[in-house]
């Protein structure tokens, strides 16, 4: 059966001319762990699809998204996560339904099966990711690819490292994205022990050490999965330009000199790129399910007072409506995101901001939390802070409610909160580093220019510099501080959504292929 019969008799039609247009493109295989949501015209399960821990997830689904509307051959491999996905071959896959089933468009989403991923409730787990990352890589070389025949391979993250030595072989021209700068090392051994077979390939891995010959490195001389991805694909991209160049130019201790240098490689051979993520659609305070005030652009003030005061009423924080509100957004990590600088200045903060009740919500997890409770309960500021685990509700909320989020990240790759706050017209404060760099621009004395208040030494005394910064443009007059916010409200949602990073994916595309993967007006 030739491409174009079997796409029209297994794929759902969305229109004739962007099938038509699918039957001339170059086939795109996207590979990643996570995934939030497909097209429907992908199939019934593209909307049981649901497996996320980061942006990852949401980036993966925009870009899958915005290929095949436009009319792109785009395919997905995923691991076959049947907990989290609603049990959909039970459900779809039984006798009765199997004519159903193969109306699905199922030949576009590729399920990696292996009972590690079949019982999961959560994409990773530390006692297992090598185990599973193997598995998957396991299925998309042998047997996904085949079916596929991909004529571009997007992998991302260390956990799809060992795909483009395999894509080189085939003469399979494959992307890498690098979203967190993490690895596994193994022997040869063990990854074949998982049913990859290294012979083949083995010459485009990455060794921590000269491997010799084959058989001596096969016990010997461990596999640097991330780095070996970086080191056989034919381009890589980060999830922003300045956290490239601050591996690149050995900022970051926690980066190996394996990755550093292969990036280094990659970006001075001019095959590597930053492409920032953006949030997910859903962050939008005038259609945003989880809030119940909508505002946009035009009438925040009325909007973010209305969630300002049932947030305070649901915290049981002092309902003030004139009271600054600060959020902290990200998880409880003092290893990236600089709790501890918070906790440093938390007590000394709300006492010189007592006069205009300066006030605090952390809606996060991690293993700092408990710190900043005994804060609070030492000193009492119940009423002016308020310490409560991840809730998405609550989270939503609070973007609405708030003024400023902080986000005093050591290191950030991307960052999501700091593009998704000013949307709803809440200013990020933030370090100057990686993706914050790139989305966070310091706020003009007029007004004028600028999105949120960053400082640039990573300490407690920077960190309350950008604090007071804020609280500054806090108490301009009603009028001026409205219209700054509206412009940063327009500003934001343009500059950041799927659309723009999907456009920048699909550039990319077109320059490694040669041509368009989708069309172009």
């Amino acid at each position: 059966m030739s491409k174009a019969q079997k796409n029209r008799s297994t794929t759902p039609q969305v229109s004739k001319s962007k099938d038509e247009a699918r039957e001339n493109r170059p086939t795109i295989l996207i590979v990643t762990p996570e995934i939030t949501y497909l097209p429907a015209g992908m199939g019934n399960l593209a909307q049981r699809m649901s497996a996320k821990a980061g942006g990852m997830a949401d980036v993966s689904s925009s870009l899958i998204n915005a290929l095949y509307e436009q009319g792109a051959d785009v395919h997905v491999a995923i691991p076959n996560y049947k907990r989290m996905f609603n049990n959909y071959e039970q459900r779809f896959l039984d006798k009765e339904n199997t004519k159903m089933a193969e109306l699905l468009g199922k030949d576009r989403i590729h399920l990696a099966n292996d009972r590690i991923f079949f019982h999961k409730d959560e994409v990773y787990n530390p006692a297992e990711n090598y185990q599973a990352a193997l598995a998957f890589q396991r299925e998309i070389i042998n047997n996904i690819i085949p079916k596929v025949k991909p004529d571009l391979i997007h992998c991302n993250d260390w956990m799809t490292g060992l795909i483009p030595p395999v894509a080189k072989k085939l003469g399979i021209p494959s992307l890498i994205t690098v979203h967190n700068i993490h690895t596994e090392i193994l022997t040869m051994a063990a990854i074949e022990d998982r049913g990859i077979d290294c012979a083949d390939y083995w010459e485009n891995y990455y060794f921590n050490e000269p491997p010799n010959d084959y058989y001596y490195a096969r016990d010997n001389t461990p596999v640097d999965m991330m780095a070996t991805g970086i080191f056989a694909s034919d381009h890589v991209n980060t999830v922003s330009k300045t956290f490239l160049y601050e591996v690149v130019e050995g900022k970051h201790a926690f980066v190996t000199d394996a990755l550093r240098q292969e990036l280094a490689n990659k970006l001075y051979s001019g095959h590597a790129t930053g492409i920032l993520n953006a949030p997910d659609a859903s962050f939008d305070p005038a259609t945003d399910t989880l809030i119940e005030n909508h505002y946009d652009d035009t009438n925040h003030e009325e909007g973010k007072a209305k969630n300002k005061k049932l947030f305070q009423q649901k915290t049981g924080l002092n309902e003030d409506p004139n009271a600054p509100l600060f959020y902290w957004p990200s998880r409880l990590d003092p290893m990236q995101k600089g709790c501890q600088l918070l906790a440093d200045i938390l007590y000394q903060l709300t006492a010189d901001y007592e006069h205009n009740g300066l006030q605090v919500a952390i809606i996060a997890s991690g293993g700092f939390e408990q710190h900043f409770h005994d804060i609070v309960n030492k000193h009492n500021l119940h009423d002016r802070v308020v310490v409560k685990p991840f809730n998405e509700g609550l989270s939503r909320l609070a973007y609405a409610a708030a003024d400023f989020i902080l986000m005093p990240s050591k290191f950030e790759p991307c960052g999501l909160p700091q593009m998704a706050a000013p949307m709803y017209g809440t200013l990020p404060v933030v370090h100057d580093t990686g993706g914050i760099h790139d989305t966070v621009e310091h706020l003009h004395y007029d007004g004028n220019l600028g999105n949120g208040f960053r400082f640039e030494h990573y300490s407690a005394d920077g960190f309350r510099w950008s604090i007071d910064e804020a609280v500054k443009f806090y108490g301009w007059a009603a009028g001026n501080k409205a219209k700054v916010i509206s412009r940063i409200m327009k500003e934001s949602k343009s500059r950041f959504n799927h659309t723009t990073t999907a456009a920048a994916y699909i550039e990319l595309y077109g320059k490694m292929l040669g041509r368009d993967v989708v069309d172009i007006d």
